[in-house]
Formats: structure tokens, sequence, C-alpha cells
């Protein structure tokens, strides 16, 4: 009886951790750059479960323009899928770093692709990502991306 007290309170503390950690991205701002409907909406819905709002375009043209557009630290966080059309996710994130403001360079922006070989996320870090998630997403894999690229949201 005692090892199933210990086992609940246990389980308590997860849950509690998880709550305080989705608190932290609560009025957040996060673009969200993808082509597939699909993996859009599942993308979307577990963001917004951490409290933040979340921006969409569905390609690396649009996420440059948007970034130019915004005002500087207005997004905490860039997800950007890789293979999409008009604009990759690579050239996306060069475009990006080199903008002209005090933001970008620093923004985290963790890429979101099926290409997980180690040769993948090297390309991910050298073109400027911060993190890389594979497809399809683990919820607790996302979670830990967001919290190590950026422990302040």
């Amino acid at each position: 009886e005692n090892n199933n007290r210990n086992e609940e309170e246990g389980l308590f503390k997860l849950i509690a951790d998880d709550e305080e950690q989705l608190e932290k991205h609560k009025g957040k701002r996060l673009l969200l750059v993808e082509d597939n409907e699909l993996n859009l909406e599942i993308a979307r819905e577990l963001l917004e479960m951490t409290g933040a709002s979340v921006e969409i375009v569905n390609n690396g043209k649009q996420a440059v323009e948007k970034v130019m557009a915004s005002e500087e630290g207005e997004y905490s966080l860039i997800f950007m899928d890789i293979q999409m059309p008009i604009m990759n996710g690579y050239e996306a994130t060069k475009a990006i770093r080199q903008l002209d403001r005090k933001d970008a360079k620093c923004i985290p922006i963790i890429a979101m692709t099926a290409d997980a070989y180690e040769d993948d996320i090297r390309h991910c870090m050298a073109v400027g990502m911060n993190g890389h998630i594979s497809k399809p997403i683990n919820p607790d894999k996302l979670y830990n991306e967001i919290a190590k690229c950026c422990n302040s949201i």
C-alpha cells in the first residue's frame, strides 16, 4: 500500500511539473511553418496545448516575410518544416538569420522534418537552426526540444 501511495505522489508531481512547464508558454507567439495540412494540424494542437498562440504560414518565403513584418522579439520560437514549395526550410532559416534586426540571429528555430539521419540534423544546425524534431511528431520530444532550445519560453 505504501508503494502505491509513493507512485501516486510521483504521478501527481509529474502532472504538476507538466502544468508548470505549460504555464511558462502562455502569451508567447510561435510561428509554425508547414505545408502539409495533417502535420500542420497535429503540430498546431500540440503547440497550442502549451498556452502559446500559434501563427501559421505554408512555406519558407512566407516565414521570412512574417518575420520581416513583425516587431523585434514578437516570435518566441519558429518551427520550420524543411521540404516545402517556393522556399525550403534551410533557405528560409538562412534568410531569417541574415535579416538586419536584433532578433534574427537569436530567435530559436526548430526543424520539423521526416529527415532524421545524423547528416540531416547536422545540416539543420549548420544553416542556423537550434533544434530538430522528426516526424511523425512525438509530443514528449517536441516539448523537450522546446525546453532545450529556449528555456525562457
